[in-house]
């Protein structure tokens, strides 16, 4: 097992030869969020939830590319998205999603086990260009790589025997709410998913496959809301933040 801070990426330098990608997932059904057609597709601000998200990760420079992978059969995604050029390669999990889409940009679009790659949830559709350029800042000379990530601000608590009464009170002091992008090596990324995926490790996001791994991603605040749309509520607090940006 590698060391919990270094990996076999340390001797790899970020810059001139390693570029940027970013993969975003978009094969969900966004059950919870109570919609009759897939959230990321639900009008939002002016415009589908999903165009949001792609428009900021279009405006940032240092990316090479932006992969969109859609499930196959998405005939409202292959409409509503053809100008973005997307894949079809969605599987039942998002860890299968972003194994497929890994491989689609290392075989279809030559990526390099070298360079960089941002996954990012469809649904996060409040990410800005210079949220994602922190990111990229903070991670392009770390051995290992990171996530945008909030310190958790509140009392963190535990119910018991699957009851809604608390049981236990957690400390919060090191406790983080993992956001997306979440940025690694592609080469590494690809191993860490095909490991989990081997050994039967439930993968809730990127990091925790490299985790799994031994490694510890580093932890980037996003300065600034980030928020998952996720249950029917969401969308209005989404959509006033959205509004408040296009109107200053």
């Amino acid at each position: 097992m590698q060391s919990p801070v270094t990996s076999s990426a340390a001797t790899l330098d970020a810059a001139p030869e390693a570029r940027f990608w970013a993969l975003i997932p978009c094969a969900g059904s966004g059950a919870r969020a109570g919609t009759v057609q897939p959230k990321q597709y639900q009008p939002l601000a002016g415009k589908a939830l999903v165009l949001h998200t792609l428009a900021a990760f279009q405006a940032v420079t240092e990316l090479s590319g932006v992969l969109l992978v859609l499930a196959p059969g998405d005939e409202v995604g292959a409409d509503l998205l053809r100008e973005h050029q997307p894949v079809f390669c969605g599987g039942e999990t998002r860890a299968d999603s972003v194994a497929n889409g890994l491989a689609h940009l290392q075989t279809v679009l030559q990526a390099r086990d070298a360079d960089w790659v941002l996954v990012h949830d469809a649904a996060r559709c409040l990410i800005t260009p210079p949220q994602i350029q922190r990111l990229i800042a903070a991670c392009a000379n770390d051995p290992v790589g990171g996530l945008l990530a909030q310190p958790l601000a509140d009392t963190l608590k535990v119910s018991g025997a699957g009851l809604n009464r608390v049981s236990s009170t957690l400390d919060r002091s090191d406790k983080w709410l993992a956001q997306t992008p979440q940025m690694f090596r592609l080469g590494e990324l690809r191993q860490a998913l095909a490991s989990a995926f081997s050994e039967g490790i439930a993968v809730t996001d990127e990091a925790s496959a490299m985790e799994a791994q031994g490694l510890s991603p580093l932890l980037v605040p996003p300065l600034g809301p980030n928020l998952k749309v996720t249950y029917p509520e969401d969308f209005a607090l989404a959509e006033a933040v959205l509004q408040t940006r296009q109107a200053s």
